[in-house]
C-alpha cells in the first residue's frame, strides 16, 4: 500500500510539473494495442534504419517527425482536464493529417526537389499544416513557452520591416517562410531533428532498456552501499544516483520525482530540512545533464552543430561536470558536520559485494559503449544499436535482471514514448532556428549582447548568462540549449572565444532555468516531495550549485580546465586549482570549515576561491595563500571551541 501510495505521489507531481507524463491510459484495450504496436513500429524502424542505414534526409527526417507527431495527437490530450482514457476524434484525424505530410513529400519527393525555393499550392498546404500541427503538438507535451516562442519568431519573419533597430529586417512573404520551414534543413525538418531521429530516439531507447533491466535498482543501492554510512549519507546518495540517471535519460523533472521519491525521505530522516533535501536532489538531477558520456543526448546536439566529433565534447565536459558535483558533495559535507548529521547504520545497507554480485554485470553495457563509441572507429549510430542488443543480452545473465519477451516489448513501447517531447521539442525547435537563419536575428542578438557588455568580457558574459537562464525557462533541456546556442553563443565567438568553449558556457546556463526561480521546474517538483517551500527550494539549489554558476566562468578564462590543446602538466595544474577552488567555494557558501564561519571569513574565502579562475600563476599564488590563512584561522576558532566545551 506504501509503494503504491509513493506511485500515485510521483504520478501527481510529475503531472503537475511535467507535461510531457501526461500522456492518456486507455480504457479500451483494443485502441491500447493499436496505439502500442504503432509505437513499437516507429522504435523498430530506428533500429532498423540504425544498422541498414536511414533514407535519404528529407523522407527519413519527414517520416520520423510525421510519426511522432501522430503518437502525441494519440497518446496527448488537447488540454489538462480531458479524458485520458480515450481518444476524440479529433486526435485520430489530426494524427492521420500527420502522415499524410510525410506521404505527399514521399509521393512527389522529386517535384518537391525540383520545385526548391518555388513551392506550388500543395507544398504551401502540407507546410502550413505542418507548422501547425508541430507547434501544437508541443503545446501540448511541452507547455507554452516553446510553441509561443515559435509563433513569435514566425511573425517577426513577417514583420521585420516594422522592427526597431538593428533587429530590423527586410521581412518575408508567408510563402517564403512557410516553404523555407518545410522543404528546407534549416526548418522544421533541420538538425535538431536529424539529431532526434537518429542519436536520441537510440539512446532513449538505450535508457529505456537499462531502467527494464534494474538498472535505476542498482545505481540507488551502490549509491547507498558507497556512501550512506557516511556523514550525511542519504544526500550523498541522491547525488550519485541522480547524477548517473541524469546523465542517462536527461529528464530533470522526471529524474527528480524517480529518484527523489527514495533519496528525500531518507534526507530528511536523517535531519536536513525540507528545503535543503529538495534542492540536493534537484541540483544533482539538472547536473546529470552536463555529465559525459551521454549528458542527455545534447552532447549529440552539440557535437552536430558545432561539426565536431562527438568524442571531442564529451571529453571537454567531462572536468567541469565532476566539478560540479564536487561542488554539491562539499556543501553536503559541509552541512552534515556544522549539523552533526551522521549516516545510516550499516546494518541497514546493502553491501557492495552482494550488489555487485547481483546487479553488477549491468555495468557491462555502459563499458560497452564507452568503448563503442571512444575506441572502436564506429559510428555513433551503430554503437547505440549494438549496446542496445548488448544491455538485453547481459540482463539475462541473473533472474533479477532478466528481460523477457514482455518486458522487451514494453522497453520499445516506454522508450517511444519516452521519445516523443524531446523529438516534438526538436521539431518545435525549427521555426525559431530556421527564422534565425533568414533574418540574422542570431547575430542580432549577439551584437546586442556584446554592445551591452561593450569590451569587457566579464560583462558580456553575465548578460549572456542571464539570457540563456530566461531563455531556458519553462524549457525542456535540448530546445533550451538549441535556442541559447543561436542567440547567445555567437556572442562569444564575436569575441574570439573558442566555440565549444562558448556552447558549452550557454549550455550551462540553459540547464540551471530548472533550478532557478522564478520558474524551477526541478526545484518546485522536489518541494512537492519533501514539503518544503517551492521557492526557497529553488533559491538553495541555486546556492548548492554555486560551483555550476562558477565553472563556466573558469573555463572561458582558462580554456584548459575543458582539458584542450594542454600538456600533462598544464592538465594536472589547472585540475588541482580547480578542484580546490570548488571546494572553497561550497565551503564559503555553506559557513563551515572546522566550525562555522565569520562573515568576513566566508567572504576571504570566497574571493581566494574565486583568485583560481584565472590562468594567471600570481593570482593562483595570492589565492592559495589566501585559504591557508582562512584555513589556519578556522583551524586555531575550532580547537579554542573544543578546549572551551572540555572545560
Amino acid at each position: 500500500m506504501i509503494d503504491k501510495n509513493i506511485e500515485e505521489k510521483q504520478q501527481e507531481l510529475l503531472e503537475k510539473y511535467d507535461s510531457e507524463s501526461r500522456f492518456r491510459i486507455f480504457s479500451n484495450k483494443n485502441t491500447a494495442l493499436m496505439i502500442k504496436i504503432f509505437a513499437i513500429a516507429i522504435a523498430l524502424y530506428h533500429l532498423y534504419v540504425s544498422y541498414f542505414g536511414t533514407l535519404v534526409t528529407l523522407k527519413h527526417r519527414s517520416l520520423h517527425v510525421a510519426t511522432i507527431l501522430a503518437l502525441t495527437f494519440f497518446l496527448f490530450p488537447a488540454y489538462k482536464k480531458a479524458d485520458r482514457k480515450k481518444m476524440p476524434f479529433y486526435d485520430f484525424t489530426l494524427g492521420l493529417l500527420a502522415l499524410s505530410i510525410t506521404v505527399y513529400i514521399f509521393y512527389d519527393y522529386l517535384g518537391i526537389v525540383h520545385r526548391a525555393g518555388i513551392p506550388n499550392k500543395a507544398d504551401l498546404f502540407f507546410g502550413v499544416i505542418l507548422i501547425i500541427l508541430v507547434l501544437e503538438a508541443a503545446r501540448r507535451v511541452t507547455g507554452f513557452a516553446l510553441p509561443l516562442l515559435g509563433v513569435l519568431f514566425i511573425a517577426y519573419a513577417l514583420f521585420g520591416r516594422q522592427m526597431p533597430g538593428f533587429f530590423a529586417h527586410r521581412g518575408y512573404g508567408w510563402m517564403e517562410i512557410v516553404n523555407h520551414l518545410f522543404v528546407s534543413t534549416d526548418g522544421v525538418y533541420g538538425t535538431a531533428v536529424g539529431v532526434a531521429s537518429t542519436y536520441i530516439f537510440l539512446f532513449i531507447l538505450f535508457g529505456s532498456f537499462m531502467s527494464k533491466s534494474g538498472m535505476g535498482q542498482f545505481f540507488n543501492d551502490i549509491s547507498l552501499a558507497l556512501a550512506g554510512h557516511t556523514k550525511g549519507g542519504p544526500a550523498k546518495v541522491a547525488v550519485i544516483a541522480s547524477g548517473f540517471l541524469g546523465s542517462i535519460n536527461g529528464a530533470a523533472v522526471a529524474n527528480v520525482v524517480t529518484t527523489g521519491a527514495f533519496t528525500i525521505p531518507l534526507m530528511k530522516k536523517t535531519g536536513y530540512d525540507d528545503e535543503f533535501a529538495g534542492a540536493v536532489e534537484a541540483s544533482a538531477s539538472v547536473g546529470g545533464q552536463l555529465l559525459p558520456p551521454i549528458m542527455g543526448a545534447a552532447a549529440f546536439i552539440m557535437a552536430e552543430v558545432l561539426g565536431i566529433q562527438y568524442k571531442v565534447i564529451v571529453m571537454a565536459a567531462i572536468l567541469p561536470a565532476l566539478l560540479y558535483y564536487l561542488g554539491i558533495m562539499t556543501q553536503v559535507q559541509m552541512r552534515a558536520s556544522k549539523r552533526g548529521l551522521e549516516g545510516l547504520p550499516k546494518s541497514q545497507l546493502p553491501k557492495i559485494g552482494d550488489v555487485m554480485k547481483e546487479r553488477g554485470h549491468l555495468l557491462i553495457p555502459l563499458v560497452f559503449l564507452i568503448y563503442m563509441l571512444f575506441f572502436s572507429g564506429k559510428t555513433i549510430i551503430f554503437s547505440a544499436f549494438l549496446t542496445i542488443l548488448v544491455t538485453i543480452a547481459v540482463s539475462m545473465l541473473r533472474s533479477s535482471t532478466r528481460m523477457g519477451v514482455q518486458d522487451i516489448i514494453d522497453g520499445l513501447y516506454e522508450g517511444t514514448r519516452s521519445v516523443v517531447p524531446v523529438a516534438i521539442a526538436c521539431a518545435a525547435v525549427g521555426p525559431i532556428v530556421g527564422v534565425t537563419s533568414i533574418t540574422g536575428f542570431g547575430l542580432n542578438m549577439a551584437r546586442a549582447i556584446v554592445s551591452l557588455g561593450g569590451t569587457n568580457l566579464l560583462f558580456t558574459l553575465m548578460f549572456t548568462m542571464v539570457t540563456c537562464i530566461i531563455l531556458g525557462m519553462g524549457l525542456p533541456s535540448i530546445p533550451a540549449y538549441l535556442i541559447t546556442a543561436t542567440m547567445a553563443a555567437p556572442a562569444l565567438v564575436r569575441l574570439g572565444i573558442d566555440p565549444i568553449v562558448s556552447h558549452l558556457f550557454v549550455f550551462y546556463f540553459a540547464m540551471f532555468a530548472n533550478i532557478t526561480p522564478p520558474v524551477a521546474l526541478a526545484s518546485f517538483a522536489a518541494a512537492g516531495i519533501s514539503g518544503g517551500n517551492p521557492m526557497k527550494t529553488g533559491f538553495e539549489s541555486m546556492k548548492l550549485s554555486i560551483a555550476g554558476f562558477i565553472v563556466p566562468y573558469m573555463f572561458v578564462y582558462n580554456s584548459a580546465l575543458l582539458l584542450r590543446d594542454t600538456t600533462i602538466l598544464q592538465g594536472i595544474m589547472v585540475t588541482v586549482t580547480s578542484i580546490i577552488g570548488v571546494i572553497m567555494l561550497g565551503s564559503a557558501a555553506e559557513g563551515y570549515i572546522f566550525t562555522n564561519m565569520k562573515i568576513v571569513n566566508r567572504i576571504l574565502l570566497f574571493v581566494g576561491a574565486l583568485m583560481l579562475i584565472s590562468a594567471n600563476l600570481m593570482q593562483d599564488i595570492v589565492g592559495i595563500l589566501l585559504i591557508i590563512g582562512i584555513l589556519v584561522l578556522q583551524r586555531n576558532q575550532a580547537n579554542k571551541e573544543k578546549d572551551v566545551k572540555i572545560v
